[in-house]
């Protein structure tokens, strides 16, 4: 599933295939994709890109004339840029280039979201105005993640996955970062020292900086798609070695939600631990 280090780069790659050039046509199929939202009005996003900007998991796409698009890659949904022409498997959108070149938006699963809209107003919509901190954009101090998550009665990795406290964190990588920051996942907020909330803080940088070097390209892969290899240190890997000590990793329903830990290197209880 994509999560903030997917959708950044999704961020990047539209920028990059756009610069320099006009979306000569824009059309799109009538499904869930559009739910919500007037799909009449995806035909109007034509001409420059002007700006994009990401905020968690959402792309807000600027284009000239004060046309906007919110868009969500949902479960499956990315962007990809093909020859004009090429037909392309579970195609939901599609921008036709003025090089002859068409980028489409793809979403086997249609839990993707696109919704038009007026560019002044997509800061302003309230699945953008409901967001927490964006670690990337807005940065993520211990300090500013004990107060996002320190007052909850929620478990760490239920509270870390919360969009309205922290944008972007989802089930793979708060799984990878709490992990790398040697927490257990059931632990309460409340019960993290000053050092764990350092730890943390870091361990989720850390995470999406591994993720961006590791997945930057014009066409990610996700864990769930044929062909791709597990390179995640804990995520998906119940029943296995760990990667770090050697103990078997575990995994239970957290929040409606598969979790996985070391039982070693993911204590119950608080102690010190070197990095």
């Amino acid at each position: 599933m994509p999560e903030l280090p997917e959708v950044e780069i999704a961020g990047r790659n539209l920028v990059r295939w756009l610069h320099g050039r006009r979306v000569v046509k824009a059309e799109a199929e009538d499904t869930r994709v559009f739910r919500g939202a007037k799909r009449a009005k995806f035909s109007a996003l034509t001409g420059r890109l002007e700006s994009l900007e990401r905020r968690g998991k959402y792309l807000l796409l600027t284009f000239e004339g004060g046309r906007g698009l919110l868009a969500h890659l949902g479960m499956t949904g990315k962007f990809v840029h093909r020859p004009g022409g090429v037909a392309e498997l579970h195609s939901r959108a599609r921008f036709f280039l003025d090089d002859g070149t068409v980028i489409h938006f793809k979403d086997a699963r249609l839990f993707g979201r696109m919704e038009p809209v007026a560019a002044a107003r997509l800061r302003q919509l309230k699945a953008v105005q409901a967001l927490g901190r964006d670690p990337l954009v807005d940065g993520l101090t211990p300090e500013q993640l004990r107060e996002a998550l320190g007052r909850t009665r929620q478990d760490l990795k239920v509270a870390l996955m919360d969009q309205g406290r922290v944008a972007g964190v989802g089930n793979i990588y708060a799984a990878e970062a709490l992990f790398l920051a040697g927490l257990h996942p059931a632990r309460k907020p409340a019960s993290l020292k000053p050092e764990e909330w350092a730890r943390l803080s870091q361990a989720i940088l850390d995470t999406f900086a591994s993720a961006l070097a590791a997945e930057q390209g014009e066409e990610p892969v996700y864990l769930e798609e044929s062909g791709s290899e597990n390179t995640f240190r804990v995520y998906g890997r119940a029943d296995s070695p760990c990667t770090q000590c050697g103990a078997r990793v575990q995994s239970f329903t957290q929040g409606g939600r598969t979790t996985y830990f070391c039982p070693k290197c993911q204590p119950k209880r608080s102690r010190g631990r070197k990095r």
